[in-house]
């Protein structure tokens, strides 16, 4: 769906239709809104540039008299011509024709709403997935940035597996957690959804079969959807991924599990020590790849989680993802993977063929940052703030979500797993809030059978929004679930 990001001026002399008119063919005409393709409808038009539907229908009217645009009926209105087509009578490409046929899927639509609305001004955003602005660490990374003139002598393309004074860095990281992981078996990438990727791409064929805990991270589901490979879900419990349907495998190629252990995301949930040990048990009797996902391990509130699953790994069974998209910020866009050097080297000739390599900028930035212990002291001042944005929020959802949802308390990580005890449209709710200016995920986005959850992370808005949004929450589902059905 296009985005539109201008609005008629209602002091003009021109009216107001001919502005639209005049915006629309000037998109048309320049190409972004290519021949083939559909508009927005009407509604759609009149709520972005905020008008009368009446004046968007004028505005389209003229648009189809011109031969630019052809209406649809209830499919909506189509852009048949550009004013260059018309002149040379030389049809353009069918670039809609060329959309559908890419390998890669769209997002779901609901997912594509959520990206496109998450920058809109104002919007209360109850599920993002990063830290508070307020959590930025500006003298931290003044210092660093500051460092840095003298010490980067170019900004050329790195070796394939990334920085070598990183790899080190992290090197030592890992060894703390118990990870024995040398340079050579690092490789650095742009956040663990790159991750995902280029092991989706390199080393799981069409066809395969990636077992996952339902519900799970949403872009790691279409990721591995958009690869060809099927997905089978496994359920969980307050201890992690139930065993019961691992035991019941019986060897077989072509599959991986895919898991994240610690501060599971949409659930928080920490699967415990004995399962991680039965799990790897079974994924060894299964030789049964593992990719495990710790972004969020650093982030414990009231203790530290267990080991990671690939600590206790001598036999390189498992992937081990890391990021400081969670941490530092996404916008260092930098993430790692620890395995079995072949896989590395594999990944890295991949990556080398997909972007040639992760920023060096920020690779010498976090270099600086974790030689300098920059880390351990940034992670103790977020676990403060998170704990009392934790706290601060089951507090409001006790006050305005107590007998209209269940949750249980995180110990760590970003996110409350809300359940909606009434019967109510999760579509009708996120519709209806999004008008209210909230924006929250829903639980079909990580299952598409999730049933009636929220995922709620309160990280990212400040302790005022969050209330004013969780007040607001509640009143529409109380008043959505008042409703005749």
């Amino acid at each position: 769906m296009y985005r539109i990001d201008w609005q008629p001026d209602e002091s003009s002399p021109l009216p107001l239709y001919l502005q639209i008119k005049t915006y629309m063919k000037r998109k048309i005409e320049n190409g972004e809104w290519p021949v083939g393709n559909r508009i927005p409808t009407q509604r759609q038009l009149a709520e972005a540039l905020g008008v009368n539907r009446s004046t968007v229908v004028t505005a389209l009217q003229e648009l189809i008299a011109d031969g630019l645009l052809e209406g649809d009926g209830r499919r909506g209105t189509k852009v048949v011509n550009n004013p260059w087509s018309l002149l040379t009578s030389r049809t353009p490409p069918d670039w809609d024709s060329y959309v559908q046929a890419g390998w890669h899927r769209p997002n779901l639509p609901t997912i594509q709403t959520i990206n496109e609305t998450e920058f809109q001004a104002g919007m209360i955003r109850l599920s993002t997935g990063e830290p508070s602005p307020a959590l930025y660490p500006q003298p931290l990374l003044g210092e660093v940035f500051g460092r840095l003139a003298s010490r980067i002598h170019t900004l050329g393309y790195e070796e394939p597996r990334g920085l070598l004074p990183l790899r080190e860095q992290l090197s030592r990281h890992l060894q703390a957690l118990g990870i024995v992981a040398s340079p050579a078996s690092i490789l650095i990438v742009s956040g663990a959804l790159q991750a995902l990727q280029l092991i989706s791409l390199g080393l799981v064929k069409p066809g395969a079969t990636m077992i996952t805990e339902s519900p799970s991270y949403l872009h790691s589901l279409h990721v591995f959807h958009s690869a060809g490979v099927q997905l089978a879900g496994l359920e969980m419990d307050s201890e992690g991924i139930r065993m019961r349907g691992l035991s019941e495998l019986k060897p077989q190629p072509n599959r991986m599990l895919y898991t994240i252990p610690s501060f599971h995301n949409p659930t928080g949930i920490v699967m415990s020590e004995r399962r991680r040990v039965e799990l790897l048990r079974e994924c060894e009797r299964l030789q049964l790849p593992v990719i495990e996902d710790d972004v969020y391990r650093e982030l414990w509130l009231d203790a530290p989680p267990p080991p990671p699953l690939k600590a206790r790994d001598p036999s390189g069974l498992v992937l081990y993802l890391g990021s400081v998209s969670k941490t530092v910020g996404p916008g260092l866009r930098t993430g790692w993977i620890a395995g079995p050097e072949p896989v590395i080297r594999r990944l890295a000739d991949l990556k080398m063929q997909t972007d040639y390599g992760s920023s060096s900028l920020s690779q010498w930035a976090l270099t600086e940052w974790f030689e300098r212990g920059f880390h351990e002291e940034h992670l103790n001042r977020v676990r403060i703030v998170l704990r009392q944005r934790r706290d601060d929020v089951l507090d409001m959802l006790q006050k305005h979500l107590s007998g209209v949802a269940v949750w249980h308390v995180p110990t760590g990580g970003f996110y409350i797993w809300l359940r909606i005890v009434p019967s109510v449209s999760m579509n009708a709710l996120f519709t209806r809030a999004l008008q209210e200016g909230i924006l929250f995920n829903p639980g079909t986005v990580y299952d598409s059978l999730g049933g009636p959850y929220i995922r709620l992370s309160y990280s990212f808005e400040s302790a005022e929004r969050l209330n004013f949004g969780l007040r607001k929450l509640a009143g529409l589902i109380r008043e959505l679930s008042s409703r005749p059905r």
